[in-house]
């Protein structure tokens, strides 16, 4: 078992858990580590998102305003952000990716209530966030040419593909105003299943600390072109139209969301590349192919044509489909 983080003790002597037993869990990809706490039969969550690496204010900044807004984030229980401590709420071990794996004849409707939240969520007045604007976009972008295109061993037209971006999102920026609360990780990892016995109970929401204010199709994209997991097309087709007949986003929302699968595939891609060559996690490449093929769905929307003229151009179709997104 690795030690104990510094502090851990004098932190929680100031809070009713000194003396909790301790049990640390599986991280995630950034710095942050989370401890179990038991005590009297209670549970807590303990979060570590140590300085300089991490930065535990916009947790706490998102986690309030959800709280406040009638969404189910983790309750603050007791807080240190100076040295990265955060106590909350626990929402238990169900995430709703393992429950589907092993009751997947609830696929659909644990779905249908996670674009029900979704809904709830883009019905409020946008959060106290920052824009997600053309820059963030385009930065995301990048990360495609920055470090998937190296690690596969090809030469691209990097100032073409920022030029591509910025014709296709062009037409996206003026109809995410004034925008809605985008988590900016919305999947099956992220939803927490309150009342696993019960199909449409109550989800809690967790990994929200980079949410923007934004367009209401990229949080759809993240839960129905989930890179951890396989969504079937049919599901995605059906869990869209009751995100559309509920929410009614316009006659664009459809090449919008193709937009932003794109954008976000690719960033997906650039990520995992550089968690395996930066970080040494080589186990999110196995992860890659499935976001390349969502991401090649989206390139086939009329909306996408320079992108995809790109693709073309630097990536041909005989290649993409030899590589598949895997890193040559």
């Amino acid at each position: 078992m690795s030690a104990l983080p510094d502090g851990i003790h004098n932190f929680l002597g100031d809070t009713q858990w000194e003396g909790a037993e301790i049990a640390p869990l599986v991280g995630d990809a950034s710095f942050r580590r989370y401890f179990r706490l038991k005590m009297g039969g209670k549970t807590a969550m303990l979060m570590h998102a140590p300085p300089p690496h991490e930065d535990p204010k916009p947790f706490l900044h998102v986690a309030r305003w959800l709280e406040e807004s009638g969404m189910r984030g983790p309750a603050i229980l007791a807080e240190d952000a100076a040295n990265g401590w955060v106590l909350t709420e626990d929402f238990g071990d169900t995430r709703m990716k393992e429950w589907i794996d092993d009751n997947p004849q609830g696929e659909a409707e644990v779905y249908a209530k996670a674009i029900d939240t979704l809904v709830q969520l883009h019905q409020l007045p946008p959060g106290p966030f920052e824009p997600y604007d053309v820059a963030v976009y385009q930065r995301e972008a990048g990360l495609f040419t920055e470090w998937y295109c190296p690690a596969a061993g090809l030469d691209v037209d990097e100032m073409g593909w920022k030029a591509a971006w910025d014709v296709v999102l062009f037409p996206l920026m003026e109809r995410q105003q004034p925008g809605v609360t985008v988590l900016r990780d919305y999947h099956a990892e992220n939803i927490m299943l309150l009342e696993p016995g019960k199909l449409a109970g109550e989800q809690g929401l967790i990994d929200f600390q980079d949410a923007l204010v934004g367009h209401p199709a990229y949080d759809l994209v993240s839960l129905l072109q989930d890179a951890r997991r396989d969504v079937s097309q049919q599901l995605e087709h059906d869990m869209m139209c009751r995100y559309r007949a509920a929410a009614d986003p316009g006659e664009h929302f459809e090449a919008d969301y193709a937009r932003l699968g794109a954008q976000r595939n690719a960033k997906i891609v650039g990520i995992f590349t550089r968690l395996y060559k930066r970080d040494g996690k080589p186990r999110y490449l196995d992860m890659i192919p499935r976001v390349w093929a969502a991401m090649e769905r989206d390139l086939s929307h009329p909306a996408m044509e320079p992108v995809a003229a790109w693709f073309d151009t630097n990536i041909p179709r005989s290649l993409r489909d030899e590589l598949g997104g895997k890193i040559a």
